[in-house]
């Protein structure tokens, strides 16, 4: 799901042939032929690892939210009883109000369009209702029109964003990215060195030693001026990505919010156009409250993506339909461009509405 674009070498401007000499003995060096420009070879597709193993990851660590659901078609009727149970299971998966009751809309219209009989028919209709609500999440990361790539990741304690973007960067690194990582939460002990240890897992490649990572880094310093120099440093060292990792923060904490957006501010002072991606992280245990964050970090800096992670230790990954529905609401998305079901490099993964909709109501 990843997208690696790079802009085209500019086209040269032609060059007039010189006139073809007299005779032999009239050549001189300057009428040799002038050599064409090179062009810029476009990056390799990225490296994506095997999806079996992954959907068999997923949906394990979904199971603690689809098993209340799924529990609600073990019967032989379909009836009022069924949806009304159906409704207190996705509320309990921290579904929302507002995505319950779009997806029981188009579930009984489903039910009725298709003539269903049996709940396990429904359940499969459920299924194909949650996929079309996810679907507007399902974006691809792209990366490569501007270079370097900046991307700026924010989110609160805990949620596992130096972790996660460790994994991202393997991503990167396994697409054939050079990658130069800030850590901008410079006053959290050891945030350095927890950045350059999953900069060593991530690369350099085997077969490719240009993509190797960086580190970037001042303690003590001040985190608008580190991504500062990081992007400078990025484009200085022909790095095709910067991630700028900042320090954890609720967004109640206004002068740390007023923080975020001092250092997206400088980011754009480096580098036009920049950030190019604002991601937020949020944990899949926080249920609704996931969905405050994104409001909150949206209002604050306007995300362009996210990412959420530990949906293998809740039971509340209905949050996802509850963030589709408010980004309809508003009439704009804000996409998931992974999901982490555990702590292995592996276990962050692009999202899909599909598999993740399979996955839940297996």
């Amino acid at each position: 799901m990843f997208s690696f674009f790079r802009k085209k070498a500019p086209a040269a401007e032609p060059v007039s042939s010189p006139p073809p000499p007299s005779s032999p003995s009239s050549a001189s060096p300057a009428s040799t032929a002038v050599p064409e420009p090179a062009v810029e070879t476009p990056p390799e597709p990225p490296r994506e690892l095997p999806r079996d193993g992954w959907l068999a990851r997923l949906k394990q660590g979904l199971r603690k939210t689809g098993s209340g659901i799924a529990q609600v078609f073990t019967g032989t009727r379909i009836d009022e009883a069924l949806y009304e149970e159906l409704e207190g299971a996705l509320l309990g998966a921290d579904t929302g109000v507002a995505a319950t009751q779009a997806l029981l809309a188009d579930l009984k219209r489903r039910v009725k369009d298709s003539k269903a009989s049996e709940p396990a028919a429904v359940k499969a209709l459920l299924a194909d209702a949650l996929a079309e609500l996810l679907a507007p999440l399902e974006r691809a990361l792209v990366v490569g029109p501007s270079k370097p790539t900046v991307i700026m990741v924010a989110g609160v304690n805990g949620a596992g964003k130096t972790t996660s973007i460790g994994k991202l960067t393997r991503h990167l690194a396994n697409g054939g990215c050079k990658v130069l990582l800030a850590a901008a939460d410079t006053f959290r002990a050891a945030a350095r060195e927890q950045l350059a240890v999953w900069a060593t897992r991530a690369g350099p490649r085997a077969d490719d030693p240009g993509t190797r990572v960086e580190v970037i880094s001042q303690q003590g310093g001040d985190p608008a001026a580190v991504s500062f120099d990081a992007v400078n440093a990025g484009r200085a060292r022909g790095a095709d990505v910067v991630i700028a990792d900042t320090a954890g923060r609720l967004p109640t904490q206004a002068h740390l919010m007023e923080e975020l957006r001092k250092i997206k501010r400088t980011i754009a002072k480096a580098q036009d156009g920049a950030p190019h991606e604002v991601l937020l992280v949020v944990d899949g245990n926080t249920g609704q409250n996931a969905l405050a964050q994104v409001k909150a970090f949206d209002a604050a800096i306007g995300l362009t993506g996210l990412i959420v992670t530990k949906l293998d230790g809740t039971a509340k990954g209905g949050v996802l339909a509850a963030i589709a529905r408010w980004g309809a609401e508003q009439g704009r998305v804000v996409p998931v461009y992974f999901i982490g079901v555990g702590e292995q490099l592996e276990d962050l993964q692009t999202f899909s509405a599909r598999e993740f909709a399979q996955a839940l109501l297996q």
